[in-house]
């Protein structure tokens, strides 16, 4: 039988390992220690140094970078451990990910247990992954060179990545959990395809947002500043207008704040109009789950922001990205022929 549980169990498997990835990544991310580990060996990386000797020649090499240089100068051995240990399991997990997605296809493909539009989707998702692994250390190089951290244009590529490699797995899945569907609103649909389309870019926005830091400053709500809507460095920082939203760390927070109002707008708003059509139980489930999602995500943004980024608030508010997303991506899947 071809596309059987054991396919969906796999598919599902990757998406749980993908999220674990992020979830560890957000806290390589957050106790800056993505640039511990400064060079890329495939499959001697894996093993971590297991003495003395090559804990103290993986710690010299790291001295030769900007990081060390510039920020964490004062570090001795046992700090450099702690920061190791994050983006070495971070970058084990991303192993791990990859094995578990083309081992298992190359078995079901051999015993041909895939059909042929679910070997075409798995095909795109190697895809996905090899390019999640090389935007990973195309981003890690950036913070290699001159300044001691990445560009945070390269981390959301590789944040964004990410997500979309989760959602369409999931969606794969989906597919073949429910072989038939039924398209119910057409215009509930598109509403739906919208509101997906804002969350990948507020999901990017985010990316910046902790790239620059810039959940760092302007820590009040619904204020940036005391009794300010807008902090005057969106508008005053020396360089164009528009730079300002995508490379000035003001203007990105703002464009993240007021994004994160657009989300919740437009998931009340398809919870609203579907409140007067005919649906499924598990449409209505699925868009209910939505609008629980959107409040806890605003909730934990607000008090991530307000905290100044604690970690384990910002490995949460991350966390709540990707629920948002399996949901805007399972209510599609539900509205979709």
């Amino acid at each position: 039988m071809k596309d059987n549980k054991k396919v969906v169990y796999w598919l599902l498997t990757g998406c749980l390992l993908i999220f674990l990835m992020v979830v560890v990544g957000g806290i390589t991310r957050l106790t800056n220690s993505g640039l511990s580990i400064s060079n890329y060996k495939l499959i001697s990386g894996t093993i971590p140094p297991m003495n003395e000797q090559e804990w103290q020649e993986a710690f010299d090499l790291y001295k030769q970078y900007p990081e060390y240089q510039k920020l964490h100068y004062h570090f001795n051995l046992e700090d450099f451990k702690d920061i190791y240990f994050w983006e070495w399991i971070h970058r084990v997990i991303g192993r791990l990910i990859g094995v578990v997605f083309i081992i298992p296809f190359l078995y079901f493909l051999i015993k041909k247990q895939l059909s042929r539009p679910t070997i075409k989707k798995s095909l795109i998702l190697l895809a996905l992954g090899a390019f999640q692994g090389f935007i990973g250390w195309y981003m890690v190089k950036s913070g290699l060179v001159d300044m001691p951290w990445v560009s945070h244009y390269r981390l959301a590529m590789h944040l964004t990545t990410a997500f979309v490699t989760f959602a369409y797995a999931l969606w794969v899945a989906l597919d073949i959990i429910y072989p038939k569907k039924k398209e119910i609103n057409k215009s509930l649909r598109n509403l739906v395809r919208a509101g997906m389309i804002i969350l990948m870019v507020q999901i990017i926005w985010g990316a910046f947002v902790a790239g620059l830091d810039a959940g760092l400053l302007h820590n009040f709500w619904p204020m940036m500043a005391e009794g300010k809507l807008i902090h005057e460095t969106v508008y005053t920082e020396q360089s164009p207008l528009w730079r300002n939203f995508i490379e000035g760390k003001s203007g990105v927070q703002f464009v993240h704040r007021y994004l994160a109002y657009i989300v919740v707008a437009i998931i009340g708003y398809i919870w609203y109009r579907s409140r007067k059509i005919e649906l499924t139980g598990l449409q209505a489930k699925s868009i209910h789950f939505l609008l629980i999602m959107v409040f806890v995500q605003f909730l934990l943004g607000v008090l991530t922001l307000i905290y100044a980024v604690p970690i384990w608030l910002g490995v949460l508010h991350q966390v709540g990205a990707f629920f948002l997303l399996a949901g805007m991506t399972y209510t599609l899947h539900r509205f979709t022929k």
